[in-house]
């Protein structure tokens, strides 16, 4: 798989929005490695320390640190490198953060997602557009089934919902200016990508289970853990990417065929609950690592979400390729390499390596 992307990548000119994130900083690792041509639009890192940084990935791409919501930069950067594909990952990713700052978190996720299709529809160079959002974009029922990917948009809190209506404003936009009926004149494939819970080395954000249990671990301190028994669809950060880099070939070629929605999911053995996702990493981890229930009253959040993702398996060929045990494992050892020292996009590349070893 890795040697047929680089084939299709190797010097197309790829923009990130948000590339100075944890996922975005993982896409360039990885477009890097296929040889693409790659530009990011984002603001400054969102943490410190970040992947971005310990990664170097000033070295590897054409970073432009500016605001989503400033639409005349914006076009005026892509007017500038004029991109092949825009593989579209600015956002407020948290939701806890998004009860704090609703306004912000609907004007970047739903603006940022208007600003960047307008950009894309004025920039004539533009054959492939994929927008991220989220597996919490759907109407969630707390049922057993995976979310098909003409389930109901809807969300609870403001940053669900906001990643909702991203869904929508990419399907006007489709619509309204690169209906796939008329493809043949404007040239262009627009898609949406909805993952799980995205997990790997590098993250470093804020209210999240891994990145805060990990925190508290390197300090030898015990990690305090809400929702034990929500159940997540937890997966590798180098999964849904690859999904991501696989559809923006298709849309390249047959952007009539493929300018849909699609999940990017992991297998339905991987849901664990987060204490089950605890306890192992306090296994890989050692060193009496260990945690405890937190029983303070918290903001809404999910109890059970989970994808069905056989339109990806049918029609992309992607498949989930490491199991949640593996994943773990990985991100431990990710960490542990930071902490010794190491040079972080190699051991970075190192992964991406053994993780294509498994197609």
């Amino acid at each position: 798989m890795h040697s047929t992307l680089k084939d299709f990548y190797k010097n197309k000119k790829v923009l990130i929005t948000g590339h100075t994130g944890f996922k975005g900083s993982w896409m360039s690792i990885l477009l890097n490695s296929l040889g693409a041509e790659i530009s990011g639009y984002a603001l400054n890192p969102p943490t410190k320390p970040s992947l971005y940084e310990v990664a170097k990935i000033d070295k590897i791409v054409n970073s432009y640190i500016a605001d989503i919501r400033d639409y005349d930069a914006l076009h005026g950067f892509l007017h500038k490198i004029n991109p092949d594909i825009v593989i579209h990952m600015a956002a407020q990713p948290i939701v806890r953060e998004s009860y704090r700052i609703p306004v912000e978190t609907y004007s970047i996720n739903v603006m940022g997602t208007v600003n960047i299709l307008e950009a894309c529809r004025n920039t004539q160079s533009v054959r492939a557009i994929v927008n991220i959002t989220t597996d919490k974009c759907y109407e969630n029922r707390e049922w057993y089934w995976g979310y098909r990917e003409n389930e109901p948009m809807g969300g609870f809190d403001p940053y669900s919902n906001s990643k909702g209506c991203s869904e929508l404003v990419t399907s006007a936009y489709r619509t309204s200016y690169f209906n796939p009926v008329d493809y043949n004149q404007h040239m262009v494939g627009i898609a949406s990508a909805r993952a799980g819970n995205v997990i790997g080395g590098g993250d470093w954000a804020n209210d999240r289970l891994i990145p805060d249990f990990i925190r508290a671990i390197s300090k030898g301190e015990k990690v305090k853990i809400r929702s034990p028994y929500a159940i997540r669809p937890w997966q590798h950060v180098l999964e849904p990417l690859t999904g991501y880099l696989i559809l923006a070939e298709r849309l390249y070629f047959r952007g009539d065929y493929f300018s849909q929605g699609w999940n990017f999911g992991p297998d339905d053995k991987d849901a664990k609950n987060v204490e089950w996702i605890i306890k192992k990493i306090c296994d890989f981890w050692g060193n009496d690592a260990s945690y405890e229930i937190d029983s303070t009253t918290h903001l809404h959040e999910a109890n059970y979400l989970k994808l069905d993702c056989s339109k990806a398996k049918t029609e992309l060929n992607w498949e989930p390729k490491w199991d949640i045990t593996k994943t773990l494992k990985s991100i431990v050892e990710w960490n542990k390499a930071y902490a010794n020292g190491e040079d972080m996009r190699m051991y970075s590349l190192m992964q991406i390596e053994d993780y294509y070893n498994s197609f």
